[in-house]
């Protein structure tokens, strides 16, 4: 059943994600974001797209990423069920429409957006997606962030310290975790997908070596007792995270020997480097031959 659930999850994503602005706002209604305590002030919020992580405390409410346009209602909704405090900020994880489609309403609204410089500037001009051959215009200037920072940034609120880390040509080249200090959580964005392939988009400036080398970051943030939020996926803990760290190294070390052999990317894909964690990972939208051609592909860049 939970197979069953990762997949209906990853083909929400993969549709949504390949939509049109106007055809996203279909097939939301239905749409149910509901709220899960991860520890003392936070909480991970689900919708459709990317997991939201929140903060709330008495100073005010602090949402990371923020779904679809056409969601931003509910998701506000959610967040007012959990606290009177309002709502001001948003940190986008990356720019992808599943994590920054809320951008335009929150930002109309007054919520300060913020995001690291590569997300404005994606967000902000027209962006190509190779991997569905898709053309993104550009957002509406009060969808962009208009906070950015360069390596890491802190915010002071709610009784804890929310550090985000700019993790380099990661999924994208834009990609932040955020830690909660305090609260010992930690927010990967679309660095971590628990429980399938990640979809790493090397058209958006990702590699997989720079997703492998953010996961070994939070890992070292990380203790025993660390709660972590995917970018897609149930809540995951240190274990289930350095866990997804060595499935990326060891498929990463036999498409390189495959690479080093001269092999092709067809040759490669047809060797199955992924096979022994097929079952457990491979019901998501990016299948095991698609992952093993773009690992391929990053190590050929």
């Amino acid at each position: 059943m939970r197979r069953f659930l990762l997949c209906l999850s990853a083909a929400a994503f993969l549709s949504a994600l390949i939509a049109a602005v106007p055809a996203a706002a279909q097939g939301m209604e239905d749409v149910q974001v509901a709220a899960t305590q991860v520890a003392p002030g936070v909480y991970m919020l689900t919708g459709r797209g990317g997991n939201l992580g929140l903060s709330v405390g008495e100073d005010f409410a602090f949402l990371i990423d923020d779904q679809f346009a056409p969601l931003t209602d509910k998701i506000v909704a959610a967040v007012a069920e959990i606290t009177d405090r309002p709502l001001r900020f948003v940190l986008n994880t990356h720019w992808h429409g599943d994590h920054t489609g809320g951008n335009e309403n929150l930002g109309k609204a007054g919520v300060l957006i913020v995001a690291h410089d590569n997300v404005r500037q994606r967000l902000g001009t027209e962006q190509f997606m190779a991997a569905f051959d898709r053309t993104v215009p550009p957002s509406p200037a009060k969808a962009l962030p208009v906070v950015t920072f360069t390596d890491t940034v802190r915010f002071h609120v709610n009784g804890d310290t929310l550090h985000a880390h700019h993790v380099p040509a990661a999924h994208t080249d834009g990609d932040s975790i955020v830690h909660f200090e305090a609260a010992d959580v930690i927010h990967m964005g679309d660095v971590f997908f628990n429980g399938m392939y990640p979809f790493v988009d090397l058209g958006s400036g990702g590699s997989v070596d720079g997703v492998i080398a953010a996961v070994e970051r939070a890992l070292a943030l990380a203790g025993d007792g660390t709660k972590v939020i995917p970018g897609h996926g149930p809540l995951a803990d240190r274990a289930g995270l350095a866990a997804y760290r060595d499935m990326l190294k060891t498929v990463r070390g036999r498409v390189a020997k495959l690479v080093a052999e001269g092999k092709s990317r067809e040759e490669a894909v047809a060797a199955k480097p992924t096979a022994d964690f097929d079952e457990k990972l491979g019901g998501g939208f990016i299948g095991p031959d698609r992952f093993a051609a773009t690992v391929y592909e990053s190590l050929k860049r």
